[in-house]
């Protein structure tokens, strides 16, 4: 690219972010005020904000269906704080410590409807000796050597998730603490890597599976984010990649859950075992070729003493099979 044309591409990004800017201010001016006054009352108090009361908004009418994902049920945007002054219309409508303190900044809805919420991460720099705090976290590979391709890139930041925030629906059906990793349970506050493309494939799955006419089951996150230091204590043969998916937050196990807090019978032939599973990978399956974006691996897992059978779903960005199909 010349050097004009840098201008020019230069000059239209800053006409862009300028146009957000002044979209959000004219239709918004009651709602820009009422959080510059929040962010005035809570900035200087702490340096990580939790959950709080906010001004009601309509952020689709505000920013469109984007943010709420293909499914239209995401209710979160995980937002890096050096990647935070790219969006102006958080900027403007929740102050500056929303892009520059960590916390989680809700936009509750005119209509009474579980509300949006920006979620400004803390930064990956801010792991030390393989831990924020008294939180242990460990070190992925590509902190040692290069990553061997961009899906297992380090991740830009983690979400803080505190004793206060972690009820957060960050979707329809699923709130912070389904995805932590399962350790450390009285440290806090814990640390967690999640994508908004997991989300929106889980609610696309269950709304598959819904018009399927399988109702009435909560969706259940077995395993979510693992970090290194958690994972590494499974990995070898028959156990956990050492690489897993779950690692960079784009990955979980998931079951539907029935009596005895296992999967319940959904093929309707008597018995609760693999072919449960199959048909939920089957439905998993049919939400990727609907959408091709959120592409990745489907595993299928048998029942064992410990659990029942459960499904591996993930997005990362490639298509992968695993299990008894």
């Amino acid at each position: 690219m010349n050097l004009s044309a840098k201008l020019r591409a230069s000059r239209l990004l800053g006409l862009t972010l300028l146009i957000a800017t002044v979209f959000a201010l004219v239709r918004v001016p009651a709602a820009l005020a009422q959080w510059r006054a929040l962010d005035g009352g809570a900035a200087g108090a702490s340096e990580t904000m939790a959950v709080s009361e906010a001004a009601p908004l309509d952020v689709r009418a505000l920013v469109g269906d984007s943010l709420f994902g293909e499914s239209g049920a995401v209710w979160a945007r995980f937002v890096p704080p050096a990647k935070a002054p790219l969006l102006p219309v958080m900027a403007n409508l929740l102050g500056d410590s929303a892009v520059s303190h960590t916390g989680v900044y809700p936009v509750r809805e005119p209509d009474g409807a579980p509300g949006f919420h920006f979620v400004t991460m803390r930064p990956f720099a801010d792991k030390v000796a393989g831990r924020i705090g008294a939180y242990r976290i460990g070190a992925w590979s590509g902190e040692r050597r290069a990553p061997k391709s961009g899906a297992y890139a380090l991740p830009a930041g983690f979400i803080e998730v505190t004793r206060e925030n972690q009820d957060t629906y960050v979707s329809e059906h699923f709130q912070l603490r389904h995805f932590l990793t399962k350790d450390q349970h009285t440290v806090w506050p814990k640390y967690l890597v999640l994508r908004e493309a997991l989300l929106d494939k889980l609610e696309l799955l269950i709304a598959e599976l819904e018009a399927e006419g399988i109702v009435g089951y909560e969706m259940t996150v077995m395993s979510g984010f693992r970090t290194p230091q958690y994972n590494a204590q499974g990995v070898g043969a028959g156990g956990r990649a050492s690489e897993s998916r779950h690692q960079f937050g784009d990955a979980a196990d998931v079951y539907l859950r029935g009596a005895r807090d296992w999967m319940p019978d959904i093929t309707g032939d008597g018995r609760v075992d693999i072919k449960d599973a199959q048909r939920m990978a089957r439905a998993a399956e049919r939400v990727e070729k609907k959408h091709p974006s959120l592409v990745g691996g489907i595993g299928i897992y048998p029942a064992t003493s410990a659990h029942g059978p459960f499904v591996h779903i993930d997005v990362r960005g490639t298509a992968a099979r695993w299990g008894q199909w």
